[in-house]
């Protein structure tokens, strides 16, 4: 009997994808179900095949099998529980991609325990925050951070290193799961400043099967494909969509460990011989300022994208190196991924700039203020049909006339000037095909005249002068509209970002509201 893994096309997803087909790909049901068997243990079948590749930032190359990472986190599970350590407890690590990892994450899980990934640049105030919010058991970390761990008071911190894998070596390699189905299994906190702590999402042992629409029509994964999600695990990305969805369905999967560097990781897609990529925009923009994408040679077949709209330039930057459209895929740490481009499907037509289409079985609608649903183009607040009402996704949307939908800012980027409705993604992917910009930022701020003017933080090799920012001005109206362009530039070394690679554009609104103040305070 065909499983959805044997369909590749648009027309068999509409057809085919359901619910109990998704089941069907599981060892648990909907009553037992335990992550860590259903992505470790039932591939363990002593054949060393490899589960993970991971690329250091040093250079070097990792290599875990589906056989070692199963073991490993059994015998962490024993260890576990003879630290009394049960079910629903908190167990936190903030490691980089490595054996411990992996060891803490699906150890964790066999147990019952409940896997609290933490992001690995996080300082003390960040780690607090999280710590105070969801009481962990114990934090696994590497030596490096365990003096910032141990600053927080009662927290009680493991230090993975050798002499763990030595003490945990003693107990057997093999441990019976018994987790239900609903039973939590991770805590993910999005990315967020660290004196801002976002909610933790909670997701139980089945969120895995609903997951497998993501993984299915939004990365494109399959059994045979060679896979690989630079994206930190610490995020919902890195975890769901580069870990746990590839490895559920067998497929080895490769990661990257430490400061990104976009050279290594092209090295890395070469060497791995990587068919199937599903990064961050930002990734794919690094790889393209890096002017060393034309050094290696590719085996790419299916490419997608989240976190944010990719840039033109950058979308032309993949079509030339690797020969093959990029697939957006949106959807955020609560709602998961609702919109994709279906990679892979040779009767799916992807359309540069778009979202793609809903997952099969979702509804959603770009709406007016007034509820109603808009017309083809017109922009509206994108919503998602969800416990029989309307949610919103807080971002803005346009839908063509062909059912694709077109990612058109968050609801809060949008610069009302003199009465004119300006996005601040249009301007930024504008300024982005000028040969000067590297990166840019685009916010509203205050103006006594037009309430808002369109002001561009810009990256760029380029010495700052007046001319340039003439240059920039000019090159924005010829190609938007006379008054659509920045006002003002201001030229940075950098631009904020949360630490899972995003603009962080309310850092930028919220300094240049503290300047107001100031301004203000001071006359």
């Amino acid at each position: 009997m065909a499983r959805l893994t044997d369909y590749t096309s648009f027309a068999d997803a509409q057809a085919h994808a359901s619910s109990a087909a998704l089941w069907e790909l599981f060892d648990g049901d909907r009553e037992f179900l335990n992550i860590a068997h259903e992505c470790i243990t039932r591939h363990a079948d002593g054949s060393g095949r490899t589960a993970v590749r991971i690329a250091h930032a040093d250079g070097q190359d990792e290599i875990l099998s589906f056989d070692e990472i199963a073991a490993r986190s059994a015998q962490f599970a024993h260890w576990l529980v003879e630290q009394g350590i049960g079910p629903g407890e908190r167990i936190a690590f903030m490691l980089e991609p490595s054996l411990p990892f992996y060891t803490s994450l699906f150890g964790a899980m066999m147990t019952g325990a409940i896997s609290v990934p933490l992001f690995t640049l996080f300082g003390l105030d960040g780690l607090r925050l999280r710590v105070d919010d969801c009481k962990p058991s114990l934090l696994v970390t590497n030596e490096e951070k365990a003096d910032i761990a141990h600053q927080v008071e009662g927290l009680k911190v493991v230090v993975a290193n050798d002499a763990l894998l030595e003490t945990i070596s003693k107990y057997p390699t093999t441990f019976e799961a018994k987790t239900k189905a609903t039973d939590m299994a991770v805590f993910q906190y999005t990315s967020g400043t660290t004196r801002e702590l976002p909610a933790a999402v909670k997701h139980t042992h089945k969120s895995l099967v609903t997951l497998m629409f993501a993984a299915l029509y939004g990365t494109g994964i399959r059994p045979g494909d060679e896979y690989f999600c630079p994206s930190s695990p610490a995020w919902g990305h890195g975890l769901w969509h580069g870990t746990l969805a590839p490895l559920a369905l067998g497929v080895t999967t490769g990661t990257f460990a430490g400061k990104f560097d976009a050279v290594r990781l092209m090295q890395a897609l070469q060497d791995y011989k990587i068919t199937n990529m599903s990064a961050a925009a930002t990734h794919y923009r690094m790889m393209k300022n890096s002017g060393k994408g034309g050094d290696f040679s590719f085996a790419i077949k299916k490419l997608s994208f989240t976190g944010e709209p990719c840039d033109p330039a950058t979308l032309e930057f993949i079509d030339q190196t690797f020969h093959v459209p990029a697939c957006s895929m949106y959807g955020t740490t609560e709602i998961g991924v609702v919109l994709v481009n279906f990679p892979g499907a040779e009767d799916y037509e992807v359309k540069p700039g778009s979202l793609g289409k809903p997952i099969p079985g979702l509804k959603l609608q770009v709406q007016r203020a007034d509820g109603t649903e808009t017309g083809p183009d017109e922009v509206g607040e994108l919503m998602l049909w969800k416990r029989d009402h309307w949610e919103t996704t807080k971002d803005l949307a346009r839908r063509d006339a062909e059912g694709y939908l077109y990612h058109c800012g968050r609801a809060d980027d949008v610069i009302i000037s003199a009465g004119w409705t300006m996005s601040a993604v249009e301007i930024e992917n504008t300024l982005l095909k000028h040969d000067a910009v590297d990166e840019v930022a685009v916010i509203g701020v205050p103006d006594e005249t037009r309430g808002q003017v369109v002001k561009a933080f810009v990256v760029s090799k380029q010495a700052p002068s007046d001319p340039l920012v003439e240059e920039l001005q000019k090159f924005t109206r010829e190609r938007l509209a006379q008054h659509e362009f920045p006002r003002i530039v201001e030229f940075v070394s950098e631009l904020p970002k949360t630490p899972a690679g995003k603009v962080h554009r309310k850092v930028l609104r919220d300094r240049e509201a503290a300047k107001a103040t100031a301004a203000v305070a001071s006359n």
